[in-house]
């Protein structure tokens, strides 16, 4: 079997942060204990709520932040034992907001050359014609290098961010909410451009996101994260037409359909969200678990395999023995 391209091995990531000058400080496990590997050519989506760890995993697998815990493999070398020059030529990021992802005082040409100058040693010749490739490539008319960000529509500046991850030729996107910012008709269009670039670059994606919609057409792995854990994970067929934790449930039965007459769904998880500087006993899920039972406020549950995929579920752990 070939070596994972990403291996991340029981990765942790904890912040101290207090209310005030004169707040107590607080302990904050954004990430705890994930275990995730990314084949060649594969896309991983990690899904959840707001505040679950996406953004901060993210981060580690970028080397923007140690962790705290645990350790990122790329092709099988430590990711921090990697120079940034070489880090850069590895993987890259396309973050949610384009406008402010994008220095706003910059020319298009400048920003998505930038990655090949930090590189240093390549002429200003072959800057500019790989510039020039890789922003048609993406749709963008060469023309628009002389432009600023601000001058730009929103899809039109995604694609300049696009253009700057992959200029160097990594071999692995890190995408956080990629389409978020945009509107709905551009949303896809920036969803079929990934698709492009992944079939023609071979490229390889960490594709993390809110909208499970957006997951199920782009990833073929799915992540379930909540309160910094993985609670499930699965190819996406697997998970999307049968999800096994009470968690992926909520979260498929909350996605809205244009049916009329249907309303908003009632996912049963109430109105608070999750805190976590307070993580509960045993499985953080069960204070919004509509079926937990009394050992779920006592005992973390294990992973346990469950059709094809890993679930961190005391009924699932039952229903296997």
């Amino acid at each position: 079997m070939s070596q994972p391209l990403i291996e991340i091995r029981n990765v942790s990531q904890t912040f101290r942060v207090k209310d005030g000058l004169f707040g107590k400080p607080r302990r904050i496990m954004a990430v705890d204990g994930v275990s995730l590997t990314l084949n060649a050519g594969d896309v991983i989506g990690v899904v959840g709520e707001s505040g679950c760890g996406k953004s901060t995993l993210a981060r580690v697998i970028l080397g923007l932040q140690k962790p705290t815990a645990g350790e990122v493999l790329i092709d099988g070398k430590r990711l921090h034992d990697l120079s940034g020059k070489e880090r850069a030529r590895l993987i890259q990021p396309v973050f949610q907001d384009p406008f402010s992802s994008l220095n706003p005082r910059r020319r298009v040409r400048d920003i998505v050359g930038m990655p090949l100058v930090a590189q240093g040693g390549i002429p200003g010749s072959e800057v500019r014609s790989r510039v020039e490739a890789i922003m048609q490539r993406v749709g963008l008319d060469p023309a628009m290098g002389e432009r600023l960000p601000a001058q730009l529509s929103g899809g039109q500046r995604q694609r300049v961010a696009i253009a700057r991850a992959l200029v160097l030729r990594p071999r692995i996107v890190v995408c956080d909410e990629p389409t978020s910012a945009l509107d709905v008709s551009v949303q896809a269009q920036i969803l079929n451009l990934l698709a492009e670039l992944r079939r023609d670059f071979g490229l390889s994606y960490l594709f993390i996101s809110h909208n499970l919609a957006v997951v199920e057409h782009v990833a073929s792995e799915v992540a379930v994260m909540y309160l910094g854990r993985i609670v499930e994970r699965n190819r996406s067929a697997d998970l999307f037409h049968n999800p096994q934790h009470p968690y992926t449930k909520a979260l498929l039965a909350s996605v809205l359909t244009p049916e009329p007459g249907l309303g908003i769904p009632e996912i049963g998880l109430g109105d608070a969200m999750p805190d976590p500087s307070n993580v509960p006993p045993g499985c953080r899920f069960h204070p919004r678990c509509p079926v937990a039972i009394s050992e779920c406020a006592t005992r973390a549950p294990v992973v346990t395999a469950s059709q094809g995929g890993a679930v961190e579920c005391h009924l699932v752990e039952a229903a296997s023995v």
